[in-house]
């Protein structure tokens, strides 16, 4: 994982680079909760997201446990909130859902998604969201507020919105197709060889990550005016 990262950078420096393109002056801090770091309350920024993890939200971690109350205290404040993968099971749980092992097995490489119901900041507009993936937990019962916008028969809930602040996807959309191959690499044998092959097949297809950071920045910008007319 050590190489990976020095290849690819870790997930804080991906998103820094993907929202950047967005908005160049954006404002960007990273804390590392598995290292005990946390924002010293609710409003200490205008807007969160919570990135995905090598750690599950069932691991029984004393910061991941942090983490979900924090979110909970977000949710009571109305803050701006976006989750992936992990974050995104993480936000269902802190909520009240269920994660758990996918009766599917790993999900990997690129997942083939529909839009189930169309929301205004999913700008620009298109029917499907194919994005990379690297999972086995996923939310299998949902919380309530929860509103499904993208779904696939792999994941079910695989974009979710909660009331006008809360917004998650199980997806990558900082992954590049060399990572996706390479965390595939390394994960050889404990992911079943049918599956492997499956997912490095699936990496000669398009995805839309551009469009993932589009509509992650729509939303928390639409997110962040409501809350101050709110």
């Amino acid at each position: 994982m050590q190489t990976l990262q020095f290849e690819h950078g870790n997930y804080p420096q991906m998103f820094d680079d993907l929202l950047r393109a967005q908005v160049p002056d954006l404002e960007m801090v990273v804390y590392r909760c598995m290292d005990g770091e946390y924002p010293a309350r609710a409003g200490e920024c205008d807007a969160y997201l919570i990135t995905g993890s090598k750690f599950g939200v069932n691991d029984g971690l004393p910061w991941v446990d942090v983490l979900e109350d924090f979110i909970r205290q977000l949710w009571e404040h109305r803050m701006p909130l976006v989750g992936i993968c992990f974050g995104h099971q993480l936000m269902a749980k802190a909520l009240g859902g269920e994660v758990g092992k996918s009766v599917k097995g790993w999900g990997v490489g690129v997942s083939f998604n529909q839009v189930v119901m169309r929301k205004n900041w999913m700008d620009p507009w298109q029917e499907k969201l194919d994005l990379i993936v690297s999972h086995q937990d996923q939310v299998i019962r949902l919380p309530a507020h929860a509103d499904v916008l993208i779904s696939s028969i792999f994941c079910p809930y695989y974009v979710v919105q909660y009331g006008q602040h809360f917004m998650s996807v199980q997806g990558h959309p900082e992954f590049c197709k060399d990572y996706s191959r390479a965390l595939m690499d390394l994960r050889n044998g404990a992911i079943p060889d049918a599956r492997l092959r499956e997912g490095q097949a699936s990496l000669s297809a398009a995805v839309d990550a551009d469009v993932m950071m589009r509509w992650m920045f729509n939303f928390l910008a639409q997110a962040s005016r409501t809350d101050m007319s709110g």
